[in-house]
């Protein structure tokens, strides 16, 4: 990893991946204190009016998934990495059949292109692993709501890097140190930028530039431009 001409460059199999230093990031010691005591709060907030809306929400789910006749649980953890590299177990509605991970494994063997996609985006366009109910839930981004009790309990913050996979681990290879030295969040860069459309390496690229570039006020600006485009339905968070 170098710098050069104002740019951080890291090679790995032949990708160069770019994200863009900012001309000054020398904030005050005492501005960086205060903005993280009131990026805490906004997370608290935040973290409270989600878990307002988490109740009704739930029981919706609970009776869409019993008319698909989807028996399975309405929640779903997943182990990620957190601030540090410290690993936690993020919350989610279920959007995909039981047993998801060996089914992907399987999928992936028997299926050359879908191989080739998953390791240039890291996820499928057409997953045939999602059910009825989660299709809808992850279009409108509800999948993610659980993800309040995250923020609630300091694991996640509203507005962050996407927390990583530990299989995914070893693709962040250099950049690992940077991208968790910040609290991982429900959006960011990555979901207000295209989610659905970027590959892995421009996911790097935008939390890395998050890295460098985050305040409190950029951070306000990524809560509004989400909300605005999960009403409008352009991706998901």
């Amino acid at each position: 990893m170098d710098v050069r001409n104002d740019v951080l460059t890291y090679e790995k199999d032949n990708i160069e991946i770019l994200a863009l230093i900012p001309k000054n990031i020398n904030r005050s010691k005492i501005v960086l204190k205060i903005e993280k005591m009131a990026k805490r709060l906004l997370d608290i907030l935040g973290g409270f009016c989600g878990l307002i809306v988490l109740i009704p929400l739930t029981i919706g789910i609970w009776i869409a998934n019993k008319i698909a006749k989807d028996n399975g649980p309405i929640f779903f953890t997943q182990e990620r990495i957190g601030k540090n590299g410290k690993m936690f177990k993020m919350y989610k509605y279920r959007s995909m059949v039981v047993d998801s991970e060996e089914k992907l494994k399987q999928y992936l063997e028997e299926n050359e292109e879908a191989r080739e996609e998953f390791k240039i985006y890291k996820k499928l366009k057409n997953d045939p692993r999602i059910t009825k109910v989660g299709k809808f839930i992850r279009k409108t981004s509800l999948d993610e709501f659980p993800q309040f009790i995250n923020v609630l309990k300091g694991e996640m913050s509203l507005v962050g890097p996407r927390p990583y996979m530990e299989r995914e681990k070893e693709d962040i290879n250099g950049f690992f140190r940077y991208i968790t030295s910040c609290k991982p969040g429900i959006t960011g860069l990555w979901q207000t930028r295209g989610r659905s459309n970027t590959t892995f390496t421009d996911r790097l690229t935008m939390d890395m530039e998050y890295y460098y570039n985050h305040t409190l006020k950029t951070d306000i600006k990524l809560i509004y431009k989400t909300v605005e485009k999960v009403v409008k339905k352009e991706g998901a968070i």
